[in-house]
């Protein structure tokens, strides 16, 4: 993988790990207004999405190590 690939992911990973924060803040928000549920547990699962996609982008940036 080359350089400008790398950075690129690690761009989008940034990018990504932000807008999973802002999601959590807004779900506490959400929480603490007495929010409809229903869209709260909509946001969770957007939420969640986010947090496998930085899985993934993670795992192209750390290759496995065979031991």
């Amino acid at each position: 993988m080359s350089e400008q690939e790398q950075a690129e992911i690690r761009r989008e990973f940034a990018r990504l790990k932000q807008d999973h924060a802002d999601f959590d803040a807004a779900i506490d928000a959400m929480i603490a207004s007495g929010c409809d549920p229903l869209r709260i547990q909509r946001m969770k699962k957007k939420k969640l999405a986010l947090k496998d996609r930085l899985k993934e982008l993670e795992d192209r940036l750390i290759p496995d190590i065979i031991a």
